[in-house]
């Protein structure tokens, strides 16, 4: 692991501030089994962020523990609207990152962010930074806080 070199990872360290460090790793951390196996984690620690497209066309960003899989009719009750799984250009479009690399903060677009609540069953976390092999750790409170996001019960 190093900090970050790649131009989508130092923006991501640039947006969070000295407060953070962006990790970038030699191996993939796109998904939650990779990037625990990277970190030394376990998956439940991984902050995946998943990207879903309301019936207005608007993008929800829903950051759930790796080890979930995440319930849409939960999240339809949250927001008020029906979610599906959109295309990964709509998802660069409007987070301006790419699917395996996409960080809590610093979209495109303003999202509607809903925060997986078995997050908060840990120190620490591990989000991902901007590319397939970049993450960055944080607290439960500092994802709420960035985010400004609440967390509730969105999984299976």
């Amino acid at each position: 692991m190093k900090p970050a070199t790649h131009r989508r990872a130092k923006w991501v360290q640039a947006f969070l501030g000295s407060d953070y460090v962006v990790l970038e790793f030699d191996e993939p951390t796109a998904s939650a089994q990779q990037a625990a196996w990277a970190i030394g984690c376990s998956i439940a620690q991984i902050a995946k962020s998943l990207v879903f497209k309301d019936t207005q066309g608007r993008a929800v960003l829903v950051i759930a523990s790796g080890a979930n899989r995440v319930n849409t009719d939960s999240i339809a009750r949250i927001i008020g609207s029906s979610i599906e799984r959109p295309s990964a250009d709509f998802v660069k479009q409007q987070t301006g990152f790419s699917i395996g690399g996409i960080p809590p903060v610093g979209h495109t677009h303003s999202l509607t962010t809903v925060l997986d609540q078995d997050l908060q069953n840990f120190r620490e976390i591990w989000a991902a930074a901007g590319t397939p092999n970049a993450v960055f750790k944080l607290t439960p409170q500092q994802l709420e806080e960035l985010t400004r996001a609440s967390y509730a019960p969105i999984s299976t």
